[in-house]
């Protein structure tokens, strides 16, 4: 796929900056997987996010020097890639994301929904 047939990619609230605070290496591996959900394909570190069923919300994990960091994004929109959270995961019992975080991501999710309607949904 060419560069010119790339989903642009939009970040709702602080994912953006918060992705910034993740090391390196993290960045390297959540960066690239948005490019590939650009493309319109799949990392394989890219899991659908439970608790989204249909939503195409998906998240990536990614472990470093003994911590967790998550980006979560949706593919849900044809023409674009929203990311609506990225977080270092501070709960050491399970795996399962926190519900306050769920929670942001449903609310961001909802803003994404909005924002497509206003600037990509073609009427």
């Amino acid at each position: 796929m060419s560069d010119l047939s790339l989903k642009p990619v939009e970040w709702i609230g602080s994912s953006l900056n918060d992705l910034k605070d993740f090391p390196d290496e993290v960045q390297q591996v959540v960066g690239y997987a948005l490019y590939i959900a650009q493309c319109g394909d799949k990392h394989p570190a890219a899991k659908p996010l439970k608790g989204f069923k249909g939503a195409g919300v998906v998240e990536v994990v990614e472990d470093f020097d003994g911590d967790t960091y998550r980006a979560v994004y949706t593919i849900k929109f044809a023409n674009v890639v929203y990311v609506l959270h990225s977080f270092q995961k501070k709960s050491k019992q399970g795996i399962a994301t926190p519900k306050q975080d769920m929670d942001l991501i449903e609310a961001r999710l909802k803003r994404a929904k909005e924002h497509y309607s206003e600037h990509y949904n073609k009427k």
